[in-house]
């Protein structure tokens, strides 16, 4: 590394020391209405969303893809990624793959693709299986404070 370049980063870092929070505030983001990881559009992990319906999660292919609004889901298999095509909602985690617990508390936390549950026909998925213990102590409840909290959370 050149002296200049080992300068040019000693002031960056100095900036950054300096303007702190300053650099980065103003009003918070939205969040987006799925969850996906930093510098990811893909859902769930790239778990498959119709194999929670058929026993478990399963790590999608990226041969079988598609997108819906802006959000990647994959696979294991066409057929299904066909199933998904012909009824997206079926298949879809509730509030977005965030977390069911926090958004019942009214924020937003990434939900684990492998901390789940399906309930009437729905998927949710947690953080972890802590917060799932707590989540799952009065699911219903739960739920219900999470329908309701959930237009809001992403404003």
């Amino acid at each position: 590394m050149t002296t200049r370049t080992k300068t040019l980063r000693a002031l960056a870092v100095a900036t950054l020391v300096a303007l702190g929070p300053v650099a980065v505030s103003g009003p918070a983001a939205a969040a987006p209405a799925v969850y996906t990881p930093p510098f990811s559009k893909l859902a769930l992990g790239g778990h498959d969303p119709v194999s929670y319906f058929d026993g478990g999660p399963v790590k999608g292919d990226a041969r079988f893809t598609t997108t819906l609004d802006g959000v990647q889901y994959r696979f294991a298999t066409a057929a299904n990624l066909a199933r998904f095509k012909a009824d997206p909602k079926a298949f879809l985690p509730q509030y977005g793959g965030y977390c069911a617990w926090a958004v019942s508390r009214g924020y937003t936390a990434k939900g684990d693709p492998l901390t789940w549950k399906i309930v009437d026909g729905k998927l949710y998925v947690n953080f972890d299986r802590e917060v799932q213990k707590r989540w799952a102590a009065d699911i219903p409840a739960n739920i219900s404070k999470a329908d309701k909290n959930w237009p809001q959370v992403l404003k």
